[in-house]
Protein backbone atom coordinates (compact mmCIF):
# COMPACT_ATOMS: atom_id res chain seq x y z
CA UNK A 1 0.00 0.00 0.00
CA UNK A 2 1.41 3.54 -0.65
CA UNK A 3 1.84 5.81 1.78
CA UNK A 4 0.81 9.19 1.71
CA UNK A 5 1.72 12.51 3.52
CA UNK A 6 -1.59 13.06 4.69
CA UNK A 7 -1.03 9.35 6.15
CA UNK A 8 1.88 10.62 7.86
CA UNK A 9 1.03 13.44 9.24
CA UNK A 10 -2.39 12.50 10.79
CA UNK A 11 -0.13 9.47 12.73
CA UNK A 12 2.31 12.12 13.95
CA UNK A 13 -0.59 14.61 15.20
CA UNK A 14 -1.72 11.11 16.68
CA UNK A 15 1.46 10.14 18.47
CA UNK A 16 3.85 13.01 18.31
CA UNK A 17 6.49 10.63 16.69
CA UNK A 18 9.34 12.23 14.29
CA UNK A 19 8.13 12.18 10.10
CA UNK A 20 10.43 9.35 9.32
CA UNK A 21 9.75 7.51 11.96
CA UNK A 22 6.03 7.61 11.18
CA UNK A 23 6.75 6.62 7.66
CA UNK A 24 8.14 3.54 8.77
CA UNK A 25 5.71 2.52 11.20
CA UNK A 26 2.96 2.76 8.53
CA UNK A 27 5.06 0.56 5.82
CA UNK A 28 6.08 -1.88 8.42
CA UNK A 29 1.97 -2.23 8.90
CA UNK A 30 1.15 -1.90 5.52
CA UNK A 31 -0.48 1.40 6.28
CA UNK A 32 -3.12 0.19 9.31
CA UNK A 33 -3.24 3.43 11.03
CA UNK A 34 -4.15 1.61 14.66
CA UNK A 35 -1.09 -0.85 14.25
CA UNK A 36 1.15 1.96 13.09
CA UNK A 37 0.39 3.34 16.62
CA UNK A 38 1.11 0.20 18.46
CA UNK A 39 4.14 0.19 16.25
CA UNK A 40 5.53 3.48 17.76
CA UNK A 41 4.79 2.39 21.42
CA UNK A 42 6.33 -0.63 20.89
CA UNK A 43 9.44 0.76 19.61
CA UNK A 44 9.08 3.27 21.95
CA UNK A 45 8.78 5.89 19.48
CA UNK A 46 5.70 8.07 20.31
CA UNK A 47 6.39 7.96 24.25
CA UNK A 48 10.34 9.58 23.56
CA UNK A 49 8.41 12.26 21.24
CA UNK A 50 6.27 13.68 23.64
CA UNK A 51 8.70 14.47 26.17
CA UNK A 52 10.05 16.33 23.05
CA UNK A 53 8.99 19.39 24.28
CA UNK A 54 10.72 19.31 27.67
CA UNK A 55 13.56 21.15 28.07
CA UNK A 56 16.96 20.07 28.36
CA UNK A 57 19.57 22.33 29.68
CA UNK A 58 21.58 19.22 31.76
CA UNK A 59 23.85 16.78 30.33
CA UNK A 60 27.46 16.69 29.18
CA UNK A 61 30.10 17.81 26.65
CA UNK A 62 32.16 14.90 25.69
CA UNK A 63 35.41 15.92 23.37
CA UNK A 64 37.48 14.06 20.88
CA UNK A 65 40.95 14.48 19.30
CA UNK A 66 42.58 12.82 15.93
CA UNK A 67 45.43 14.15 14.41
CA UNK A 68 44.87 17.77 13.68
CA UNK A 69 40.71 17.64 14.19
CA UNK A 70 39.20 17.92 17.71
CA UNK A 71 35.73 18.21 18.11
CA UNK A 72 33.33 19.33 21.45
CA UNK A 73 29.67 17.11 20.96
CA UNK A 74 27.15 18.95 23.74
CA UNK A 75 24.55 16.33 24.39
CA UNK A 76 21.09 17.54 26.47
CA UNK A 77 19.23 15.66 29.01
CA UNK A 78 16.44 16.84 31.50
CA UNK A 79 18.48 16.41 34.68
CA UNK A 80 21.93 16.32 36.23
CA UNK A 81 20.84 12.77 37.60
CA UNK A 82 21.08 11.27 34.12
CA UNK A 83 24.14 12.68 32.75
CA UNK A 84 25.72 10.75 36.27
CA UNK A 85 24.29 7.24 34.40
CA UNK A 86 26.87 4.92 33.43
CA UNK A 87 24.73 4.21 29.81
CA UNK A 88 24.03 7.87 29.44
CA UNK A 89 28.21 8.51 29.68
CA UNK A 90 28.69 5.97 27.05
CA UNK A 91 25.98 6.76 24.44
CA UNK A 92 27.71 10.53 24.26
CA UNK A 93 31.43 9.10 24.35
CA UNK A 94 30.18 7.41 21.80
CA UNK A 95 28.64 9.99 19.69
CA UNK A 96 31.64 12.62 20.35
CA UNK A 97 34.20 9.75 18.48
CA UNK A 98 31.91 9.79 15.49
CA UNK A 99 31.42 13.51 15.37
CA UNK A 100 35.33 13.17 14.08
CA UNK A 101 33.82 12.09 10.81
CA UNK A 102 31.10 15.11 10.65
CA UNK A 103 31.63 18.93 9.94
CA UNK A 104 28.08 19.60 11.09
CA UNK A 105 25.72 18.96 14.13
CA UNK A 106 22.84 17.72 11.26
CA UNK A 107 25.68 15.93 9.77
CA UNK A 108 26.42 13.61 12.97
CA UNK A 109 22.79 13.43 13.62
CA UNK A 110 22.77 11.03 10.62
CA UNK A 111 25.88 9.40 11.23
CA UNK A 112 26.22 5.60 11.98
CA UNK A 113 26.69 4.91 15.17
CA UNK A 114 26.28 0.45 15.85
CA UNK A 115 24.00 0.40 13.10
CA UNK A 116 21.35 3.33 13.43
CA UNK A 117 21.38 6.77 12.85
CA UNK A 118 22.59 9.31 15.63
CA UNK A 119 19.25 10.73 15.98
CA UNK A 120 17.66 7.27 16.29
CA UNK A 121 20.44 6.17 19.08
CA UNK A 122 19.17 9.40 20.67
CA UNK A 123 15.44 8.71 20.76
CA UNK A 124 16.10 4.78 21.62
CA UNK A 125 17.81 6.42 25.18
CA UNK A 126 14.97 8.67 25.53
CA UNK A 127 12.23 5.57 25.44
CA UNK A 128 14.54 3.43 27.22
CA UNK A 129 15.89 6.38 30.09
CA UNK A 130 12.57 8.24 30.32
CA UNK A 131 13.89 11.77 29.44
CA UNK A 132 14.12 14.55 26.57
CA UNK A 133 17.53 14.57 25.44
CA UNK A 134 18.80 16.43 22.69
CA UNK A 135 22.04 16.56 20.67
CA UNK A 136 22.31 20.16 20.71
CA UNK A 137 25.51 21.10 18.93
CA UNK A 138 28.64 19.96 17.47
CA UNK A 139 31.90 22.40 17.78
CA UNK A 140 35.31 21.77 15.57
CA UNK A 141 38.72 22.96 16.04
CA UNK A 142 41.52 21.84 13.13
CA UNK A 143 45.26 23.01 13.08
CA UNK A 144 48.59 21.44 12.91
CA UNK A 145 48.11 20.20 17.08
CA UNK A 146 44.80 19.83 18.89
CA UNK A 147 44.66 19.61 22.51
CA UNK A 148 41.68 18.84 24.63
CA UNK A 149 40.56 19.35 28.05
CA UNK A 150 37.64 18.71 30.67
CA UNK A 151 36.93 20.87 33.66
CA UNK A 152 35.38 18.59 36.43
CA UNK A 153 35.21 15.72 34.48
CA UNK A 154 32.56 13.76 35.26
CA UNK A 155 33.74 10.40 33.19
CA UNK A 156 37.52 10.80 30.82
CA UNK A 157 37.16 13.28 28.14
CA UNK A 158 33.53 14.32 29.32
CA UNK A 159 31.89 16.65 31.86
CA UNK A 160 30.10 20.55 32.35
CA UNK A 161 33.44 22.10 30.01
CA UNK A 162 34.81 21.24 27.14
CA UNK A 163 37.80 23.29 25.87
CA UNK A 164 39.87 22.11 22.46
CA UNK A 165 42.70 24.39 21.35
CA UNK A 166 44.54 24.29 18.19
CA UNK A 167 48.18 25.39 18.21
CA UNK A 168 51.05 25.46 15.60
CA UNK A 169 54.74 24.42 16.59
CA UNK A 170 56.46 21.12 18.42
CA UNK A 171 54.11 18.78 19.14
CA UNK A 172 55.24 18.24 22.38
CA UNK A 173 55.61 21.51 23.36
CA UNK A 174 52.04 22.22 21.97
CA UNK A 175 50.63 19.46 24.41
CA UNK A 176 52.64 21.04 27.53
CA UNK A 177 51.21 24.24 27.35
CA UNK A 178 48.07 23.86 25.56
CA UNK A 179 46.69 21.94 28.14
CA UNK A 180 47.41 25.23 30.80
CA UNK A 181 46.18 27.28 28.01
CA UNK A 182 43.08 24.87 27.45
CA UNK A 183 42.41 25.21 31.06
CA UNK A 184 42.87 28.77 31.22
CA UNK A 185 40.27 29.29 28.25
CA UNK A 186 38.13 26.77 30.87
CA UNK A 187 38.29 29.70 33.96
CA UNK A 188 37.98 32.80 31.84
CA UNK A 189 35.72 32.54 28.77
CA UNK A 190 37.17 34.76 26.46
CA UNK A 191 35.23 36.64 23.55
CA UNK A 192 37.11 35.86 21.10
CA UNK A 193 40.88 34.70 20.31
CA UNK A 194 42.12 38.46 19.12
CA UNK A 195 41.08 41.69 18.80
CA UNK A 196 40.34 40.87 15.12
CA UNK A 197 38.27 38.08 15.84
CA UNK A 198 35.56 40.10 18.40
CA UNK A 199 32.24 40.80 17.13
CA UNK A 200 31.81 44.04 15.68
CA UNK A 201 29.08 44.67 17.59
CA UNK A 202 30.28 44.13 20.84
CA UNK A 203 32.93 46.62 20.18
CA UNK A 204 30.98 49.22 19.06
CA UNK A 205 28.60 49.09 22.48
CA UNK A 206 31.40 48.83 24.37
CA UNK A 207 32.67 51.92 22.90
CA UNK A 208 29.66 53.66 23.39
CA UNK A 209 29.58 52.99 27.11
CA UNK A 210 32.68 53.77 27.82
CA UNK A 211 32.24 57.01 25.53
CA UNK A 212 29.21 58.17 27.45
CA UNK A 213 31.37 57.07 30.84
CA UNK A 214 34.29 59.91 30.05
CA UNK A 215 32.16 62.48 28.95
CA UNK A 216 30.51 62.37 32.68
CA UNK A 217 33.87 63.58 33.68
CA UNK A 218 33.34 66.31 31.95
CA UNK A 219 37.01 66.88 30.81
CA UNK A 220 37.63 68.32 26.88
CA UNK A 221 37.13 66.14 23.87
CA UNK A 222 40.76 65.88 23.55
CA UNK A 223 41.19 64.17 26.81
CA UNK A 224 38.07 62.00 26.34
CA UNK A 225 39.57 60.38 22.95
CA UNK A 226 42.70 59.80 24.47
CA UNK A 227 40.95 58.23 27.65
CA UNK A 228 39.05 55.71 25.18
CA UNK A 229 42.08 54.98 23.51
CA UNK A 230 43.08 53.92 26.63
CA UNK A 231 39.97 51.62 27.52
CA UNK A 232 39.32 49.87 25.00
CA UNK A 233 42.71 48.62 25.27
CA UNK A 234 42.29 47.52 28.59
CA UNK A 235 38.95 45.99 27.13
CA UNK A 236 40.86 43.93 24.76
CA UNK A 237 43.08 42.71 27.19
CA UNK A 238 40.07 41.30 28.95
CA UNK A 239 38.26 39.61 26.92
CA UNK A 240 40.32 38.67 24.11
CA UNK A 241 42.23 35.03 25.13
CA UNK A 242 45.70 36.13 23.23
CA UNK A 243 45.71 39.35 25.58
CA UNK A 244 44.37 37.94 28.52
CA UNK A 245 47.11 37.39 31.32
CA UNK A 246 47.82 33.79 31.66
CA UNK A 247 46.22 32.33 34.68
CA UNK A 248 49.16 30.26 35.20
CA UNK A 249 51.20 33.08 35.21
CA UNK A 250 50.07 36.89 35.25
CA UNK A 251 52.72 38.67 34.21
CA UNK A 252 52.35 37.42 30.89
CA UNK A 253 49.96 37.05 28.24
CA UNK A 254 48.55 33.68 27.05
CA UNK A 255 50.11 35.10 23.80
CA UNK A 256 53.60 35.69 25.03
CA UNK A 257 53.54 32.54 26.87
CA UNK A 258 52.96 30.35 23.67
CA UNK A 259 55.30 32.40 22.14
CA UNK A 260 57.97 31.70 25.07
CA UNK A 261 56.84 27.47 24.80
CA UNK A 262 57.61 28.27 20.96
CA UNK A 263 54.39 27.64 19.60
CA UNK A 264 51.41 30.03 18.46
CA UNK A 265 48.02 29.28 19.27
CA UNK A 266 45.84 29.41 15.93
CA UNK A 267 42.32 28.92 17.18
CA UNK A 268 40.12 27.66 20.28
CA UNK A 269 36.54 26.40 21.59
CA UNK A 270 34.93 26.88 24.88
CA UNK A 271 31.38 24.21 24.83
CA UNK A 272 29.37 24.50 28.59
CA UNK A 273 26.69 22.46 28.83
CA UNK A 274 23.57 24.19 28.84
CA UNK A 275 24.92 27.58 28.18
CA UNK A 276 22.16 30.08 26.08
CA UNK A 277 19.20 27.71 27.24
CA UNK A 278 16.55 29.17 29.26
CA UNK A 279 15.80 26.54 31.87
CA UNK A 280 12.09 27.31 33.26
CA UNK A 281 11.86 26.78 36.87
CA UNK A 282 9.67 25.34 38.96
CA UNK A 283 8.84 24.84 42.65
CA UNK A 284 8.55 21.10 43.62
CA UNK A 285 5.18 21.71 45.12
CA UNK A 286 3.51 23.20 41.96
CA UNK A 287 5.64 20.40 39.66
CA UNK A 288 3.60 17.50 41.50
CA UNK A 289 0.41 19.53 41.90
CA UNK A 290 0.32 19.81 37.87
CA UNK A 291 1.22 16.06 37.42
CA UNK A 292 -1.74 14.97 39.81
CA UNK A 293 -4.08 17.44 36.97
CA UNK A 294 -2.52 15.14 34.45
CA UNK A 295 -0.44 18.33 32.95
Amino acid sequence: MAISAAMVKELRESTGAGMMDAKKALEETSGDMEAAVDWLRTKGLAKAAKKSGRIAAEGLVAVAVEGGKGVAVEVNSETDFVAKNEAFQGMVRDIAQVGLTADSTEALAAVQLNGKPVSEVLTDAIAKIGENMTLRRLVTVEGENVVSYVHNAAAPNMGKIGVLVALKGDAAKAQEIGKQIAMHIAATSPASLSEADLDPALVEREKTVLTEQARESGKPEAVIEKMIVGRMSKFFEEVTLLGQKFVINPDVTVAQAAKDAGVEVTAYARVAVGEGIEKKEEDFAAEVAKTLKGA
